[in-house]
């Protein structure tokens, strides 16, 4: 009898899912990474002392280099468009779970592997970390996970066209200034800090309601006209108006203190 092996291994602590890409050397994923990644975030998502959700890639040189390429060359042409199909649902569901997502860019983070991190709300990079890009056309390939989608919402048209038709790897540092990587955290200490951004996030400190319906109301509504957008954040708004923790943040704010909030 053969055992499955971990290639997603989640952690939960202080209000916070750690979910890992578990394949080393490079995190490169395969279907049952997606599988396993798939059931790791609803597993968080129905999970209510889950406030934040971190990926991260095991050890300390790639968060993720993409999909294995040698098992993309012995599968069929057909299992390749359903392994994309599942890739895609894995990370819409990611993007629709209403608790902050976090990619923590640990190491390398290319291909495959920034089409994940992309369907994260915020991006960490490790100062020096290694390479960000989207190099598929030198495989005769687009990318295929959402890259040609994710990249143009966040850097505009022509600037990913560019970036995606040249195969660029760039660096931590000038996926930043471009605003692909959303903060840029020291080498030194980079987990302990990125761990501790996640927390900043959680009761008691933030009301955990809330950030997961800006989430919400950010991701769903970019692509819907802007009534249409105004009503989904009305409707987001009426339900935290009856929430604990909307009752306990005004009540502090009148009492001059600082909330303590509950994540309900």
């Amino acid at each position: 009898m053969t055992t499955e092996a971990i290639l997603i291994r989640s952690s939960f602590e202080a209000g916070v899912a750690v979910l890992e890409l578990n394949n080393p050397p490079a995190n490169a994923y395969s279907y049952e990474m997606f599988r396993q990644l798939d059931d790791a975030i609803l597993a968080a998502r129905m999970d209510e002392s889950v406030h934040v959700i971190v990926l991260r890639g095991a050890g300390d040189k790639f968060f993720c280099a993409g999909a294995d390429i040698a098992m993309l060359d012995r599968v069929t042409p057909e299992f390749k468009y359903y392994f994309c199909l599942h890739a895609n649902e894995t990370l819409l569901r990611l993007e629709n779970t209403p608790k902050l997502v976090i990619a923590a860019l640990n190491g390398h983070c290319v291909g495959g592997g920034l089409e994940i991190a992309m369907a994260a709300d915020l991006r960490i990079g490790k100062a020096g970390g290694g390479k960000v890009g989207l190099p598929e056309v030198a495989l005769g390939v687009l990318p295929g996970t959402g890259g040609t989608q994710r990249l143009a919402r966040l850097l505009g048209k022509a600037k990913a066209i560019e970036m995606m038709v040249r195969g660029d790897r760039i660096s931590m540092e000038e996926a930043h200034q471009l605003g692909l990587v959303s903060s840029l955290l020291p080498a030194e200490g980079f987990w302990p800090r990125a761990l501790e951004m996640a927390r900043s996030f959680c009761p008691p400190g933030k009301a955990s309601q809330a950030v997961g319906a800006i989430k919400r109301a950010v991701q769903t509504g970019r692509d819907l006209g802007i009534e249409a957008g105004l009503a989904l954040e009305r409707e987001l708004q009426q339900r935290l108006f009856t929430s604990e923790d909307a009752r306990e943040g005004v009540r502090a704010y009148v009492e001059n203190r600082a909330p303590a909030f509950k994540g309900r």
